[in-house]
């Protein structure tokens, strides 16, 4: 007996860990467990090389506000393998938010949030809100402008709930403004507090997946029936069942590793997210957008009507927390039918995706915003280059129009597209509105001479379907 077994041997005897470990890892799962639930590893996983990565950041980082940027920036461009790591930690946040979605629709429409897995399915619901709340927290540790107007813009948004929004916001920021504070608090968030409660709540939502043992596949005519479920789940457990390892812990190996390959080539091949300039507080010239899994939501507030936003800010995450954690309570018993015979569940579940999909689609184009990076119009698409057109299409710009309007193409999408302007308004309409502004565009008669204003028009006038190109 060499020396290692012999180690072994002693560690176990003191420890017990093998007839700790190995019921757990033999536990019996159903024969016809496939390919379908490997999601929930698969977000173990992402979550753990979140901390690994996570961990190798903080070593670097400094979360106070005159040092977190720089800090950032020498591990972008300077630390061995820096750049490497915050891709892998922002592109591991997206994937462990997808994956947890993913694994959740899995569990609605197999009917696995039924008797006696409600519990389950209750922490998971905490546990994907606690995973936003990573995904939200971080965002504002890259400390540039972007992150820091988000958090503004959320803290304006908690500002809004009834009685105790202001409360909320000044606990958000720490204080009245964002500041030093504020970096404390969220660092202090996402690092100790959040992580602390995921691992908390994993481990409970593991323990009753393993006492309730995992859902067998939904089939036609099964009855879910409090009073004899357990017993029958168990029989078929004896009789058919198959143990964890080897037999079904291979699938989730082999997608959990794909996941974290997948992961790394996102964050070698494409990168961390670019920073932004730093924060500066006196500069309202912002477009902040969140990270790309929180886009939809971005839209939903951008879009909604301005006498619905604080109902939905307070009730809509309230309805969302009641019809998710109320849902085993009320269809907890029954018959699981497959996805197929569920037709008003695989509705839902389309209209959701579509919803959210839509709704990225919009955040990503932000068409109600300003494009504050708009650059000057291409000769080709002025038509002229030289004279009062050309002149009038470099103010255009310069006076920042090209910032919310659009032009073949190029610039704002703001206010309306003035590609063909020129067949719908006449000289003197389009010099009234100009000068006396109107629906979010500001009056120019105070800041636009009559010989810029007779180039701006000159252009405007050139915009017509009929235009053509420079020689």
């Amino acid at each position: 007996m060499g020396l290692l077994q012999r180690a072994w041997l002693w560690l176990d005897d003191r420890s017990q860990l093998s007839r700790t470990v190995w019921p757990v890892l033999t536990h019996l799962v159903p024969k016809d467990a496939g390919w379908w639930y490997v999601f929930g590893s698969a977000t173990l996983c992402a979550f753990l090389a979140q901390v690994a990565s996570g961990v190798a950041l903080a070593l670097s980082y400094l979360p106070a506000a005159d040092q977190a940027y720089a800090s950032l920036q020498f591990i972008s461009d300077t630390a061995a393998f820096g750049g490497f790591l915050r891709g892998m930690h922002y592109w591991g946040a997206g994937t462990m938010m997808f994956l947890a979605g993913l694994h959740m629709i899995r569990v609605f429409l197999f009917g696995a949030f039924k008797f006696p897995r409600e519990l389950t399915w209750m922490s998971g619901v905490f546990l994907l809100g606690l995973v936003a709340g990573m995904a939200f927290t971080g965002q504002l540790l890259r400390w540039d402008q972007t992150a820091v107007w988000s958090v503004v813009l959320a803290a304006e948004s908690a500002g809004r709930v009834p009685l105790v929004g202001e409360s909320i916001a000044r606990l958000i920021l720490g204080g009245d403004t964002v500041g030093g504070a504020t970096l404390s608090r969220f660092y202090a968030i996402h690092v100790f507090v959040l992580p602390g409660l995921i691992f908390s709540l994993i481990g409970a939502h593991l323990y009753l997946v393993l006492r309730n043992g995992i859902s067998e596949p939904p089939r036609k005519g099964k009855l879910v029936d409090p009073k004899t479920y357990r017993a029958e789940y168990e029989a078929e457990m004896k009789r058919s069942g198959v143990p964890f390892f080897p037999d079904a812990a291979w699938r989730d190996t082999v997608f959990a590793l794909g996941v974290v390959l997948c992961i790394a080539g996102a964050a070698f091949f494409v990168g961390p997210p670019e920073l932004g300039p730093p924060p500066d507080p006196s500069l309202i010239v912002a477009n902040p957008r969140p990270d790309w899994y929180f886009l939809w939501a971005f839209a939903v507030m951008a879009l909604m009507p301005p006498g619905l936003e604080n109902v939905a800010i307070f009730v809509g995450p309230i309805v969302i927390g009641v019809v998710l954690l109320g849902l085993p309570l009320v269809f907890g018993s029954g018959e699981r039918h497959p996805p197929a015979r569920r037709p008003w569940s695989v509705a839902a579940v389309l209209i959701i995706l579509v919803s959210v999909a839509s709704f990225w689609a919009a955040g990503k184009r932000s068409d109600w915003s300003p494009d504050f990076n708009a650059k000057p119009l291409d000769a080709a698409v002025v038509g002229a280059r030289s004279g009062p057109i050309s002149e009038g299409a470099t103010l255009f710009h310069d006076k920042a129009c090209l910032n919310c309007h659009n032009i073949a193409g190029q610039g704002g999408r703001r206010g309306p597209d003035l590609t063909y302007v020129g067949d719908r308004l006449t000289k003197e309409e389009m010099i009234l509105r100009i000068m006396n502004g109107g629906h979010n565009m500001p009056a120019f008669a105070s800041t636009l001479g009559p010989e810029d204003l007779e180039k701006i028009v000159a252009f405007l006038q050139s915009r017509t379907a009929k235009q053509k190109s420079p020689d």
